[in-house]
């Protein structure tokens, strides 16, 4: 891997088009006070997987890509507050092959003897 720093957040709007506002929380203690700080940060990330307000997503650090924005959206933790599992990322990027179709068997052909008329009827 990379040097490249790694972020969780959540992503707080997705009016643009291709780019996500990631808002990065982040708790730490006070080194003098002891006190613990809450902190956050909101910051525009570039999204090709077109994340939707409320996903947790990873960021990752790149080149400027615009006056504001220096991240990339890398993969989407968390689907508006569904866990993904392994299994079904997998299965949404495969293409499921359609299922086979079971030939049955045929009926036997069976000789019947044409229908007889009644006599009274011409042909």
């Amino acid at each position: 891997m990379n040097e490249r720093r790694r972020i969780v957040g959540v992503v707080t709007s997705n009016k643009m088009m291709k780019t996500v506002v990631v808002e990065i929380s982040r708790s730490f203690r006070h080194p003098l006070y002891k006190k613990v700080v809450h902190t956050s940060k909101r910051v525009k990330a570039h999204d090709e997987l077109s994340c939707q307000i409320g996903d947790e997503v990873k960021i990752v650090e790149s080149r400027p890509l615009s006056h504001e924005k220096r991240w990339v959206v890398e993969e989407i933790v968390r689907r508006e507050g569904k866990a993904l599992k392994i299994e079904d990322t997998i299965a949404a990027a495969e293409i499921k092959p359609e299922p086979e179709e079971v030939a049955l068997p045929e009926p036997e052909a069976t000789e019947t003897a044409p229908a007889e008329q009644p006599e009274g009827e011409p042909k």
